[in-house]
C-alpha cells in the first residue's frame, strides 16, 4: 500500500523552526610547535583537532548568512603561527575565543589531540573543552 502524500498547506520554512545550528570540522590536521618537554622545543608536532560550534542562525540561503567552518581552520593556523604553546588546553582555549569573533557563536567545543604524545601505547592523548559565550 502507498503511502499518501503530504497535504500541501504551507511552504516548508513554517512547518518547523531552527533553534540552533551546528557547524563543525571533524579531523583538522596542523603541525604545532607545542609541549612542556624540553625534547618537543624546536620541533613542529601533529594535532588533530575537532570544533563543534553552536550559532544562533535560521534559513541560511546565502555564504555570509552562516558561519563559514573555514575560519576554524584559518584560525588553528593563525594560532601555530604566533609561535611554541606550552600546553593543549591553551592552544584549545585560544581557538574556542576566535571562534567567538562571529557574535552568532554561542558556544564552542575543542578537542584537540596529540597523536604521538603517548606513542606507541596510545592512539593519541589530548584535551576537549566546552567554552560558551560570556
Amino acid at each position: 500500500m502507498a503511502a499518501a502524500p503530504l497535504p500541501d498547506t504551507a511552504p516548508a520554512q513554517d512547518l518547523a523552526r531552527v533553534i540552533v545550528t551546528k557547524v563543525f570540522v571533524r579531523g583538522l590536521k596542523v603541525e604545532a610547535q607545542i609541549g612542556v618537554y624540553d625534547h618537543e622545543h624546536g620541533r613542529m608536532q601533529p594535532l588533530v583537532v575537532d570544533v563543534e560550534l553552536d550559532v544562533a542562525a535560521s534559513h541560511c540561503e546565502r555564504l555570509p548568512d552562516t558561519v563559514n567552518y573555514e575560519m576554524v581552520g584559518e584560525a588553528a593556523r593563525a594560532i601555530v603561527a604566533e609561535g611554541h604553546i606550552d600546553l593543549v588546553e591553551t592552544f584549545a582555549e585560544r581557538l574556542a575565543q576566535a571562534c567567538f569573533a562571529d557574535p552568532r557563536v554561542t558556544r564552542a567545543r575543542v578537542r584537540v589531540e596529540k597523536p604521538l604524545a603517548l606513542a606507541p601505547h596510545a592512539a593519541a592523548a589530548g584535551v576537549e573543552i566546552t567554552a560558551v559565550r560570556g
